[in-house]
Parts: C-alpha cells; structure tokens; sequence
C-alpha cells in the first residue's frame, strides 16, 4: 500500500455557497473483478487528493478479492491472481481509504458503479455508507462537451483531449487521468457561472434547453393512472412508461429530475405524448409491457424482446434428450424455463445431466436397433453418466426410467438434482477444487432459479379463470379478470357499491383468452409475475377461482434460500456454499 498526505488544512462544507477552489476532492477509481457490486469485489483501489488544482496526496493499493480474478479481467486490467496474493484484504484497506476520503467530495468517472462498490464493501464489513457529496465527471461531461469536441464520454476519449495520462485500467492512472479530465471540466463550468460546489450540482441537474421547449407537451396529460407514450413526427414510439398518476409522471420529463442522458435525448425528438388510461395500476402496467413487446421503442431498455427467450426441451422421442429451443410446440415434450439466455439455459442443463445420465449426443435414435449398433459409445458410457442406447446396450422402456425422472425433476421436484450437485461440490471442495465446486454451484442455481420460476407461473396459468381484488387507499377495491396466467379485464368497485354486479360486468366483458402449449400459453412470463406479483400484496382477496391455485410440495421454491444464501457476502451459511470452498 503506498500513501502520501501533503499536511493540508481541510475545506469546510458547511456553509452554502463553497467556492470550487476551496473544495477538497478525491478523486478515486477502482478495477474490479465483475461489474456488479453485490457479486463481485474490488481488486485495486486508485485515489487523488487535489484542492484548487493542487495535489494533495495519492493512495493506492491492490486488494486480494479473495476470489479468482476471471481472466478477461486479466486482460483488460493486466491484474492477476499472483499479483493481488500477497495484497491487503478489502477489510484492511477500507479503513484506510475511508480515513483519506473523509470531508472531501468524492469524484469518479461514472461515479455510479465505484460508489456502489464502495457502499457493497462498507455494509459487508460494518462501516457506515458514505455520505460524501460525489461529482460525476461522466455527468458532467455530457452536459458542458458537445458531440463535436467528444465523440463520446468515455475516460480514454475526454483524457486524450484533456489529460497527458493515458487510462490503462490501472486504478491510480485512471484516478490521474481522471483529475486532469475534472479541472478541465469545472474551467469549462465557470463560463456557464458555476463557482461553488452548490451551483455545480444545480448545474448537472438542470433541464435541458430541449426539455424547457417541450414542457407544453405534458398540458393535456390527464390525473389518471395509464400507460403514456413518446412519439416522433411520424408517429412511431420512442419510449413507452406508465404511472399512476400520468400528468405528475409526464411532467416530470421535462423539469431538473430527468438526469438520464438517452432520456433527455428522447424528449429532444418528441412531438407528441400519447396517453391510454387504465382502470387500474395494475392494467397499466400490463398494457405497458405488452405495448413495449409489440412495439419496441428504442429508448426502452427493459422488456423489448420477450420473443428471445429460451426453454430447455426434453424431446418427445424413444430415447429423449435435453435441447435448447426458442419456441414451445405441441408436441408432447416436456419444458423448462423461460430463460433469458442460451448460457443460462445451458448451466441448468449440465446440472440435469450431471444428476440423470440422460444421452448428451443429438443423433436420433430408433426404437429398435438393427444390426450393427447405430455408432460407437461416447467417453460418457465409459463413465457411468449415460446408458449407451446408440450401441443397443439401453432398451427404451430401461432409459424411459431415466427420462420420466428428467420431466419430473423439470416440472415437479428439485429435490434429486440438488442432492446430486450438492454432493459433487463436496467432494470437489475436499480435493481442492474451488472453481470446479463453483461451476457446479452456478449450474445448479440456473436450475433451480428456472425451475422455482417456471413452477410458480405454471400455479397461475394452469387456472382457467380467477377473480380477484385488491384494496385502495380511499376505500374502493381494484378488481381484475385474470385467464390463464393473462390480464383479461380490470375494473375499480367504488366504496359502498354491491360487488356481484361489478364482478359479473367484469367477467362478461372480459377477454376471451386463447390458449397455446407450454407453462405460458397465454401470456409473457414478464406479464404473469406482475399479476402474481399484484395477487400477494396485502389485502388482496380472491372473488372466484376455476380450479386450485397451488405449487409442488417438493417443488424448487423451497429451495430458493439455500441458493440466494450460495451468492450473499458475509452470510452464515457455510463457505463452501458461498464461494465452493470449505469452512476454515
């Protein structure tokens, strides 16, 4: 660990109105193993102190994440896992940094993702969140550089026009680089007159020109909850929300609140504000994901593509095996998911093979072998992890036993494969094999998150009709038509009113939903969980229900603790399950 402190007399915040050369910023980087701050850890720490363009002091260290460093990290950062071995845990270097961050104003290029990683460490070992103001220079740089001078906000762009340091995914570099980037930028906010840290931060919150201009687009918005819709001079949608209030929420698009870059972008374009109102809060949010599924609007992030799902397939043929597919078919098979990744589906389909010698080769297989054998056996045969019916050693009716347990373990009970993981990882962990115990641990995840879920919808979508409502502050109740797993219809019963007629409007008008195969015939997965979602709230009553509404005994949900607990630092479960290494 190397740290130099000037002797320096630290800035007061006290008061409002603090000139920008009186206040004291670290400006800080870090390079992680991952991107997310609840998973991953923090393998170097990078920071510089400067106070009216001097500098005060450096820190900077390596930090041992204790875990591997995955190596595309390796590659990026040149950090590897001889270099952090020797290196200070993160619960001896966060003291040190929090004593050199105190009563400054941090400063980060996308401050976002190394504060948070900052706050994951400082709630794993018990230190307070920081409270530090934080200046983004990321922010700051889209909202004083235009496209011209910076094709881009990036660190490595803004330091070639800025800065003689170049970024190298080092942390303190980058933390150089990073204070050469700032100065320019607080230079450039003087000619806007921001002098004190007060008015900086006015200044990035501010509205945009564009969003001052459209302000009028919102006057003839209703009060009412719905769905709204932004859309261009043709017509088409560039962004789809919903609320329950939508003139509160579409006039919130053009004040200082918006900060989000594309969003403001957005706005720019716009001509229009389209709005549907909707009985309930819930209708909203349907009508939403299924006008963003349909329509696809470029500045929605979330829910655009439902159609990209994928299922693990057990195939409906004499001797079945696991295939990754895109669409459901009537056909008999049985189906795990949805999956919003091939990589995932396929993690959940080594934890099924690793439990059931299921055949892993894709060659059709008839039901009566004649002759010779259809092809030599693979290396799995000879390890006991597949019965060989590709050589005629297996009958159909001997890998039917298999199979059945495969739909059963898909559909029913996750109890064997979670057994059989679970046994595999401890004997890896006692021969030492860590990462090994750890694949296995992120397969059986795959699988039992896919299943839990999948169990979960199919208790919904397996229900011809239900009726059900939900308490309001003022008294009434929300009522919703509910048909296999789809928002059919949805109503408000107003406070005193008899709710038979209400409820029996509702069901008359209601849609008449048609049915496809699998665990989701009638809607998208995304749409199912907002109604179950909606149905375990407080207060929520069921009028009618066609059917039983119920999940697996031995079903994966029980299941899910143990797993959620595998990924969570500083939990009491053991080691081995956190991380695929024993307790020590």
């Amino acid at each position: 660990m190397v740290m130099t402190v000037e002797n320096a007399v630290q800035g007061t915040l006290d008061e409002l109105g603090t000139p920008l050369d009186q206040i004291t910023f670290v400006v800080f980087d870090l390079e992680t193993t991952g991107v997310s701050a609840g998973e991953h850890a923090i393998t170097e720490i990078g920071a510089v102190k400067v106070r009216g363009g001097q500098v005060l002091g450096e820190f900077g260290t390596l930090v041992d994440p204790g875990t591997p460093i995955p190596p595309f990290i390796s590659v990026l950062t040149g950090i590897t896992d001889v270099m952090v071995a020797a290196a200070p845990k993160i619960d001896s270097v966060l003291p040190a940094f929090l004593e050199f961050a105190r009563g400054s104003t941090l400063v980060a290029h996308n401050a976002g993702f190394d504060v948070g990683f900052v706050k994951a460490a400082c709630a794993a070992h018990g230190y307070p969140p920081p409270d530090h103001p934080v200046v983004d220079t990321v922010t700051l740089a889209r909202k004083l550089l235009t496209r011209d001078e910076a094709p881009n906000c990036k660190l490595s762009t803004l330091a070639k026009i800025f800065s003689s340091t170049e970024p190298c995914h080092r942390a303190l570099s980058d933390a150089r680089a990073t204070v050469d980037v700032l100065h320019a930028l607080l230079e450039r906010a003087g000619s806007f007159g921001v002098h004190t840290l007060e008015e900086l931060k006015g200044f990035v919150r501010a509205p945009s020109p564009e969003q001052r201009r459209k302000r009028h687009l919102a006057d003839a918005v209703p009060s009412a909850p719905g769905v709204y819709v932004f859309e261009d001079e043709r017509g088409d949608p560039l962004y789809v929300g919903k609320s329950v209030n939508l003139r509160t929420r579409v006039r919130s698009y053009f004040t200082a609140s918006e900060t989000r870059p594309r969003i403001r972008e957005m706005v720019g374009i716009a001509v229009r504000v389209r709005t549907i109102v909707c009985a309930t809060a819930l209708e909203a949010e349907i009508r939403e994901l299924r006008l963003i599924g349909s329509a696809k609007p470029r500045y929605n992030r979330r829910s655009r593509f439902p159609e990209k799902v994928v299922w693990l397939k057990l195939t409906d043929e004499p001797f079945p095996r696991l295939s990754i597919v895109r669409e459901i078919k009537d056909d008999g098979a049985g189906y795990l998911g949805p999956f919003t990744s091939a990589r995932t589906a396929e993690e959940a389909r080594a934890a099924l093979h690793e439990a059931i010698p299921l055949r892993q080769c894709t060659d059709k297989i008839p039901l009566r072998l004649t002759g010779r054998a259809l092809r030599s056996a693979c290396a799995l045969a000879g390890l006991g992890r597949c019965g060989a019916p590709c050589e005629g050693r297996q009958s159909a009716e001997e890998y039917g036993a298999h199979a059945a347990a495969a739909r059963q373990a898909m559909e029913l009970d996750a109890a064997p494969v979670f057994s059989a993981i679970e046994a595999r990882m401890d004997r890896l962990s006692g021969d030492q094999r860590y990462e090994e115990a750890a694949a296995d641990r992120d397969r059986l995840a795959a699988y039992v998150r896919a299943s839990a879920r999948m169990q979960r919808l199919r208790s919904l979508t397996s229900i011809p009709q239900m009726v059900a409502a939900g308490p309001l502050p003022d008294g009434r109740w929300d009522v919703h038509v509910i048909r296999y797993g789809r928002l059919a219809s949805a109503g408000v019963l107003d406070k005193g009113v008899h709710p038979t007629p209400v409820v029996d409007a509702l069901v008359a008008t209601a849609e008449t939903v048609a049915t496809g195969p699998g665990p989701i015939p009638a809607a998208s997965a995304e749409e199912t969980e907002c109604i179950l979602r909606w149905l375990e709230s407080p207060g929520v009553r069921l009028v009618q229900v066609e059917g039983t509404w119920s999940l697996p005994v031995s079903g994966a949900g029980r299941l899910m603790g143990r797993i959620e607990r595998a990924y969570r630092p500083g939990d009491a479960e053991p080691r081995r399950w956190r991380e695929g290494r024993p307790e020590r």
